[in-house]
């Protein structure tokens, strides 16, 4: 399997190259290129045209979210996940309008940064679970009026265990994990939850569970992650 392609973005030469070289160690991950501003992030993506970019959002000349909105207008294909130090509910709700696949804190470990990349390339998508809480409750706000009365009552407990981990942040292996159950399991379990509160993906699942009051947003300690 090829490495994953990695453009980084960031302003800040010390961070980004130690970033670079943490990634590099990673035998699935490959750095092909970096960038000090939007501007320079938006040639680099023509230039390099990598699998994914990870974007400061603070920068000078053009921010992070403006040379999002035109990678993702130019080149969808691109994946794009904001890596910044704001907890700003408005800065989280302007990279998805965006168009991000993700939005991490830049004080998670190394380890967790490696484990959401991986996700990411297995269609999950990466948060800091410090902005869990604040993702949720603005998708259960936007997203009720996309949720009828789906039958709940019909989620079998398992359904209902996966769904209330899913609510925590839990990446499907740490799904796998905590419940003691294959990966494949995880993903069958998530395809019939989808399929029973029909819902379009694991977000507006988790939305639903939250809204409705099946299960309870993440607290801070809920699962410490070292981010």
């Amino acid at each position: 399997m090829e490495p994953l392609r990695i453009l980084l973005v960031d302003d800040h030469l010390l961070f980004r190259k130690g970033l670079s070289q943490l990634l590099d160690s990673q035998p699935d991950f490959e750095v092909v290129g970096e960038a000090t501003d939007g501007i320079e992030a938006v040639e680099q993506a023509w230039s390099l045209h990598p699998d994914l970019v990870l974007m400061d959002i603070n920068m000078p000349s053009r921010d992070g979210f403006e040379a999002t909105r035109r990678i993702k207008t130019q080149m969808p294909d691109i994946q794009v996940v904001m890596l910044t130090v704001s907890e700003d509910e408005e800065d989280l709700k302007e990279a998805a309008q965006c168009g991000v696949s993700g939005y991490l804190l830049k004080n998670l470990s190394p380890e967790t940064l490696f484990q959401q990349l991986r996700g990411l390339v297995a269609g999950e998508a990466p948060i800091s679970r410090a902005m869990m809480g604040k993702l949720f409750s603005q998708l259960a706000q936007q997203g009720q009026p996309l949720v009828q009365s789906a039958p709940t009552e019909k989620l079998s407990t398992r359904e209902n265990q996966v769904l209330a981990l899913v609510v925590n942040g839990y990446s499907n292996q740490e799904i796998a994990d905590e419940l003691n159950i294959a990966h494949n399991t995880v993903k069958n379990h998530l395809r019939s939850i989808l399929s029973k509160l029909e819902v379009k993906n694991r977000a507006q699942a988790a939305a639903y569970a939250v809204s409705h009051g099946l299960v309870s947003l993440p607290s801070n300690s809920a699962k410490d992650t070292g981010d």
